[in-house]
């Protein structure tokens, strides 16, 4: 133990620092926090599905929980039942194998039913399109309220396509 331990003090510190902190980044998270407290004024229930993809957006989606997007002092949590969901996250092109579950659990849950289709796959298919396998993009099985393109679109712009789908489903109620 103390080979290692004299080993850490001859070594000392070894990593790189941290890095600077984009000012124009953080406003723009922290106005779309707050247009989405403003908008929403309750918490949001989002029910994640991947139908496919190659789990790049999911990478990016779950960057929304760190400490620097907070979307869970939000309000807005991932939830494992479509029966508790506000909205349906939906990534990669649909392939035949999940057509139907994705039906499923667009069925199961409440009204209003919001659905956002994330990544470039989940909006037109991308590389992979329609085939014997694939049913392409997410609204060729569900309604889709907010396309968010991008392989994979970053964490805020992904905020941003939750915000406008909360945005059209306050203006329909």
């Amino acid at each position: 133990m103390w080979r290692i331990a004299r080993q850490i003090a001859r070594t000392g510190i070894v990593t790189e620092p941290a890095p600077t902190p984009d000012d124009a980044l953080q406003a723009t998270v922290e106005r779309i926090h707050r247009d989405i407290l403003d908008v929403l004024g309750q918490a949001l229930a989002i029910r994640q599905v991947d139908a496919g993809s190659c789990n790049g957006c999911e990478l990016e989606i779950h960057a929304l929980n760190n400490p620097f997007y907070n979307l869970e002092g939000l309000g807005i949590r991932f939830v494992a039942s479509p029966r508790h969901a506000d909205l349906l996250l939906v990534t990669g092109p649909v392939s035949r194998h999940m057509e139907l579950a994705l039906r499923r659990t667009w069925e199961a849950m409440p009204e209003p039913k919001l659905v956002v289709a994330v990544g470039d796959c989940g909006c037109s298919g991308g590389i992979f399109g329609e085939s014997y396998a694939s049913r392409g993009r997410v609204s060729n099985v569900i309604p889709v309220d907010v396309e968010v393109a991008g392989c994979p679109p970053a964490p805020l712009e992904i905020m941003r396509g939750i915000l406008a789908a909360v945005r059209r489903g306050t203006a329909g109620a």
